[in-house]
């Protein structure tokens, strides 16, 4: 299998970090490919022996597959009466998928975990890794890392806040963290479309939070409500058209009820699963909607994770939540573009035509609001605005909800943070004036408001991690304080100063001059994120003139290569 880029990268990222720290995490969002890249990881390893760990049957299933595919490996299963062989060098499997479940079983010799020996392998992979802050898979961790030399790494998408934290104390370093943003600005997932349906008896505010979301049992008698179920479907009619959708909900009775009011309306062209569906009657369902049959599927925490169906184009949101993490995977389902179509382009732009192009353009999510009280409920503003300010996202979700119809997203967060530098650059401005006469000599310049670049969120994993000394001092050959910031921030600005040295752009001192005298150059010349160090360092010279500076140093401090990420 030929990988892409970013899978490329983050396989090479994973084996680097491992030389760092034992365990490794990788954050990326559903649809990229996180099974294809721990099965990279297991070929680059080679030979070696590996323990896959996932919560689910479905993802056991679909691990085993994908890691064939890929490595050509063996693979055998550890799950309930399925058994991997141990016995015999020559006949144990270099691969082994299993359930946390299986593992933490108890047999008459212990658990099931006892029969593999950790330092029979070189490696443990945790699929959908934000569920290993559990106890049942914090065991099995330890129980591998008894090894010294086995390396662990855990994969999953973008995690809550309270979730990162938790994760920074089994996970020690994040190989790659992959914004689903980004992942769309780049073309490898389609466009997200949000709609907000207001229903006048949607009342959250009496539902309490339990273990950080609401509570399952009042949020459900909220959502069974007789004119709140009527009042999500028949929206649902109108809005998903000829579209395929899927509904995920917040209990089986009411998953049921949606799917005999829609089909009360178009008859037999909707149905429902829950985790109790027999097996072969959920495959045969899955099927005839991925066959067209059925154009609508209600969900009660069964497609979550562990199904890809790129075919699905609307995600009608009758499970509000207050779980970053959980909103992510419903989402997520409905992200992946039509299969084959972006492979083999080499370029982003190209890749975004073609999805624009396609019979799936994008993806619609709805979201039913109505009084939340005082919950913070997730929308898609939050997971696609990650890396952005969180007065730019809540710009965006006041946006959004104002406006009739499906708002895209993407454009919805740029023109928020358009605004909020523009309101930034103003006050900048207006204290610059304040100030001018004050005998005062500022001694560091803020890199984000030069670059115009908004800081990105300090991530829970990355508290309490400071900078080496060699970072350090690069920040501070720049001009720039690497106390004023968070580690996040600061890892962030190194990155953008090795881009703009490799790019040959000009310094962050360069900019600041170039846009301190800009009236000196004219305004509209300059497109900062493009001026090189050359073309920067003739229009000092330019001001030098003008301004009769006597002496001005031209030497732009160059970041060291041997600077650790």
């Amino acid at each position: 299998m030929i990988l892409r880029d970013y899978q490329e990268q983050g396989r090479d990222a994973v084996i680097r970090a491992w030389e760092e720290s034992q365990c490794t995490l990788l954050v990326w969002p559903t649809g990229l490919g996180k099974t294809i890249l721990f099965a990279s990881v297991i070929e680059a390893m080679q030979p070696g022996r590996f323990m896959v760990v996932a919560h689910r049957e479905e993802l056991i299933w679909q691990a085993r597959d994908k890691i064939h595919r890929v490595t050509g490996l063996d693979v055998e299963i550890e799950m309930a009466d399925l058994r991997a062989t141990e016995h015999g060098l020559f006949e144990r499997a270099p691969v082994i998928v299993a359930t946390v479940q299986t593992l933490n079983t108890v047999t008459g010799m212990g658990k099931r975990l006892y029969k593999f020996r950790p330092e029979d392998f070189t490696g443990l992979i945790i699929d959908e890794a934000h569920h290993s802050t559990a106890e049942t898979y914090r065991f099995i961790i330890q129980y591998f890392c008894r090894n010294p030399k086995l390396r662990v790494l855990g994969v999953t998408a973008t995690p809550d806040r309270t979730d990162e934290q938790a994760l920074g104390q089994i996970f020690k370093t994040v190989a790659d963290d992959y914004e689903i943003k980004d992942a769309i600005d780049n073309g490898w997932l389609v466009d997200i479309d949000q709609q907000f349906v207001r229903i006048k008896d949607l009342d959250f505010s009496t539902v309490r939070t339990t273990a950080g979301d609401l509570n399952g049992g009042e949020l459900a008698r909220v959502m069974e409500n007789e004119r709140n179920l009527h009042g999500v479907v028949s929206s649902s009619l109108e809005i998903i058209g000829e579209r395929r959708a899927i509904g995920f909900t917040v209990s089986v009775n009411q998953a049921e009820q949606y799917c005999n009011i829609f089909n009360r309306h178009r008859p037999g062209k909707a149905a429902w699963v829950c985790g109790e569906t027999a097996r072969e009657e959920r495959r045969e369902t899955l099927r005839r909607f991925a066959a067209g049959e059925i154009q609508m599927v209600w969900n009660c925490g069964v497609l979550t994770e562990g199904f890809d169906d790129p075919g699905v184009e609307v995600i009608i949101m009758a499970r509000p939540t207050k779980s970053r993490s959980l909103y992510c995977q419903m989402v997520g389902r409905s992200t992946r573009p039509v299969p084959g179509l972006v492979d083999g382009i080499c370029s982003p732009v190209d890749r975004v035509l073609a999805i624009l192009n396609s019979r799936k353009p994008s993806c619609l999510v709805v979201d039913f609001v109505g009084n939340s009280g005082k919950h913070k409920l997730i929308y898609c503003a939050d997971i696609l605005g990650g890396k952005m300010d969180d007065r730019v996202v809540e710009k965006a979700l006041r946006q959004s909800m104002e406006t009739e119809g499906p708002v895209k997203v993407s454009k919805a967060l740029e023109q928020a943070q358009a605004g909020l530098l523009k309101a930034r650059a103003a006050e900048e401005a207006r204290r610059a004036n304040l100030t001018a006469k004050a005998d005062y000599s500022r001694r560091y310049v803020n890199p984000f408001s030069v670059l115009d670049i908004t800081p990105v969120k300090d991530r829970g994993w990355d508290r309490g991690r400071t900078l080496s000394g060699k970072q350090r001092a690069l920040l501070l050959r720049q001009g720039i304080n690497p106390d004023d910031m968070p580690y996040a921030q600061a890892r962030q600005i190194i990155n953008t100063l090795f881009e703009r040295w490799r790019g040959n752009l000009a310094s962050v001192k360069q900019v600041q001059i170039l846009k301190k005298y800009s009236w000196i150059i004219g305004p509209g010349k300059l497109d900062w994120s493009r001026t090189t160090r050359d073309q920067a360092s003739e229009y000092i010279d330019r001001i030098a003139l003008r301004m009769n500076w006597k002496q001005r140093e031209t030497k732009t401090p160059k970041p060291t290569d041997n600077v650790p990420f």
